[in-house]
């Protein structure tokens, strides 16, 4: 059976709707690994296990994806009321699913990299049997929905078992996850706090053991910033290296990337959603496995040249405790042998022309829409509609030819440096269902989110990996950006950070 589960969760965290009730227990295991989840000294439940520590369980026959997907489903039920994470959830498929990777795994013939491993789906992606309504009452239920995006058709291939699709904004639009259609997403170390967005549920469900591994899409920042504020791993790889179809309203300037509990969990998936699909056009060539790219760095950030820049040249203001947290984080790359030099990369804020480019992406998605599906839109996307239907042809080249100067400026910076690290965001996590934070005066989301969206017209790699707490102890995230088709230089960086033990954060409080 299929759960329907989106709704609003008020500011005090009552629902108005509950979730379906389900007949699935939790599966458990010994303390058999201790490869794992860096938030805990020695994972105890399946729920704790990454991808990786499945696959080697499944292979040693320790327990089965039945037991993994049937603890993952508990999982769900009970942590859904805490963050609404989830829009949908079919238990009855992602039985039938483990259960036919179970008798794989019975014959020692699995059928690709992630058999048997839970993964949720951001709502953005077509997933055959059930509507995508992308948080959306403007989107209708009704019609086939017989078809895969190029991502969530990869995982099929590999035998992944698809749990249930996570919530997101209408659409996408914004840095927070909220929507008229699903309500609000919270975060699992403070409910009271946001998930941040636009892959909201997808980092709320990581962080909280429903699914070791998630699919997002990032336009601005939208992996990355909810894995920041979730304390969790994401990566927003190279434009084109993961296909995706349909194109997204926002251009080339929407990426598709994994959201896990470590980079060599993104490496894993980023393997799988990379392989080619005739759909996407742009798609890039196929690159060397990510996955071998870590396990030949033995050395991993020895000799890199890395510059750090803690606020774009004093043009962001950071808090203090993130600053200390990334400095520290910095440190650690050092001591690991890279070496590390403070410079800035020559960026002037480029806000107006991701806004061109944004707002008048987010026009020609309603431009189909009559009057009264956009009279059920997000009041904050009517707003920037209305901003983009007043561009002009003009604006929008003019935007992009701001793009291509920022990209040309950012390629002459990484042929002195391999590596560039900052803050994920100036701030931590602030109140639920807002799309900024309270008294800040602020407009819109991209003005707390200044170091994730130049790297969005600039098409880099780049990823967050959590580095701290605040006093609040809310998750920290520090930025790592390479060169255009670098992704591997990206995961390097981060993975050493996890293997030192950098990136070890206490386990959410929704937990």
């Amino acid at each position: 059976m299929t759960d329907r589960i989106g709704g609003h969760m008020s500011n005090g965290g009552t629902r108005d709707h509950t979730a379906t009730d389900r007949t699935v227990t939790g599966g458990t295991t010994t303390d058999r690994t201790t490869t794992d989840r860096t938030t805990t000294d020695a994972p105890t439940r399946l729920t704790d296990l990454t991808a990786r520590a499945l696959l080697a369980g499944y292979a040693r026959g320790d327990f089965s994806p039945v037991d993994a997907t049937r603890a993952v489903l508990d999982r769900i039920a009970t942590v859904q009321p805490l963050v609404n994470a989830f829009v949908r959830v079919d238990s009855e498929a992602a039985l039938a699913q483990a259960a036919e990777s179970a008798e794989r795994w019975r014959r020692q013939e699995p059928r690709g990299l992630l058999d048997g491993v839970p993964v949720s789906v951001k709502d953005l992606f077509l997933q055959r049997g059930g509507p995508t309504l992308r948080g959306s009452r403007a989107v209708r239920p009704g019609g086939a929905w017989d078809e895969d995006a190029p991502a969530v058709a990869r995982l099929r291939e590999h035998g992944a078992v698809l749990v249930g699709k996570t919530t997101t904004p209408e659409f996408g639009w914004k840095g927070v996850t909220d929507s008229p259609l699903n309500g609000v997403t919270r975060n699992p170390y403070d409910v009271s706090r946001t998930s941040g967005g636009s892959s909201g549920g997808s980092a709320a469900a990581v962080a909280l053991g429903a699914a070791p591994l998630s699919l997002g899409t990032d336009g601005g920042g939208s992996v990355r910033i909810p894995a920041s504020f979730c304390g969790i791993f994401g990566l927003k790889p190279t434009y084109g290296r993961v296909p995706l179809y349909p194109s997204s309203p926002f251009g080339t300037l929407a990426h598709a990337g994994p959201m896990t509990r470590d980079a060599a969990d993104a490496a894993l998936l980023l393997d799988v959603i990379s392989g080619a699909d005739w759909r996407d056009w742009s798609q890039l060539a196929p690159a060397r496995p990510a996955r071998d790219t870590l396990e030949a760095g033995a050395d991993g950030v020895k000799g890199l040249r890395v510059a750090y820049s803690a606020s774009f040249g004093g043009q962001v203001a950071v808090r203090p405790e993130v600053a200390s947290a990334v400095r520290a984080a910095v440190s650690r790359l050092a001591e690991l042998g890279a070496y590390i030099e403070e410079a800035d990369p020559d960026i002037s804020d480029p806000v107006e022309a991701f806004h061109t480019l944004w707002f008048t992406g987010a026009a020609r998605l309603v431009a189909p829409f009559g009057k009264e599906q956009r009279k059920e839109l997000d009041p904050g996307l009517r707003e920037i509609v209305a901003d983009g239907e007043r561009r002009s042809a003009l604006d929008y080249l003019a935007a992009v030819d701001a793009r291509m100067e920022l990209g040309r400026r950012l390629g002459r910076f990484h042929t002195s440096y391999d590596l560039l690290v900052t803050p994920t965001l100036p701030i931590t996590a602030f109140e639920a269902g807002r799309e900024t934070p309270k008294g800040s005066g602020q407009r819109r989301w991209t003005a707390w989110t200044p170091f994730t969206y130049p790297f969005n017209l600039t098409q880099q790699p780049a990823a967050t990996v959590p580095c701290g707490v605040d006093g609040d102890g809310l998750p920290i995230g520090v930025q790592i950006v390479a060169a255009r088709h670098a992704d591997e230089l990206v995961l390097r960086a981060a993975h050493a950070l996890y293997e030192s033990g950098a990136a070890r954060i206490p386990a959410p409080a929704a937990g």
